[in-house]
């Protein structure tokens, strides 16, 4: 949610931003919301996203049916089962998320690829700009990592 909500600005535009996560951020069901535009943005409370993206079983089984028609539900297929989803009007896109990050060598690389992904296939914001707001998301000493994280934002939007 932080480089989304720091590549928005890059690009612009106004940011409400909603982390909602508890005990399950590592390995549960944890979710953020991210409402950017150029005018006002409101609430950051979302009841159905135009795109929503599911990095594992849980969480895809809480929000997937949320996704409002017309919308776009980005799945990790290295983990997400996706059995017989069907939500009126939802393109369901299901990107080898933990497979491409371990091609790169580093499955934490997850989080980007996802990002890449979601940039892709929404066309809500610019690689360019995920790759600027890295330098304002990641603290000063893991600034070397940048190319590493924008080679996995271009993997995940190559997926899609």
């Amino acid at each position: 949610g932080n480089l989304l909500s720091y590549a928005a600005i890059v690009e612009g535009n106004n940011v409400s931003f909603f982390p909602a996560y508890g005990v399950e951020k590592r390995g549960g069901s944890a979710m953020c919301t991210v409402v950017f535009a150029e005018g006002d943005t409101g609430s950051p409370i979302v009841g159905n996203p135009s795109v929503t993206v599911c990095l594992n079983q849980l969480s895809f089984d809480k929000y997937a049916q949320k996704v409002k028609p017309g919308g776009v539900c980005i799945v990790n297929s290295s983990l997400v089962n996706v059995g017989d989803y069907a939500a009126d009007g939802v393109e369901l896109v299901q990107v080898p998320m933990n497979q491409l990050a371990l091609d790169l060598g580093d499955v934490r690389m997850v989080n980007m690829v996802a990002c890449g992904a979601y940039a892709a296939k929404s066309g809500a914001l610019k690689l360019e700009s995920l790759g600027e707001a890295l330098k304002k998301a990641l603290p000063e000493r893991n600034h070397a990592l940048i190319p590493a994280n924008i080679t996995a934002l271009k993997a995940g939007a190559a997926a899609v």
